[in-house]
């Protein structure tokens, strides 16, 4: 059985808690967090949704949402 790979800086409880606060967050909170924008110290890319490996969990649809064509 192979061994997650994390960057630097990061270990599955890292990933857990990230994983945790964002699927316990409501719509209201996370509308407020997408319209406070991206801070100047971050960076946001579009990556297509083949590049994304499958079970990372950031190609999953969000729950009340329409799919994407």
């Amino acid at each position: 059985m192979s061994q997650n790979k994390f960057p630097d800086g990061w270990d599955e409880e890292k990933v857990q808690q990230v994983l945790a606060h964002y699927e316990q967050q409501t719509e209201d909170e996370a509308l407020a967090e997408d319209e406070a924008g991206v801070a100047p110290s971050e960076t946001v890319m579009s990556v297509p949704r083949d590049l994304v490996p499958k079970g990372s969990g950031a190609n999953r649809e969000t729950p009340g949402l329409a799919p994407r064509a």
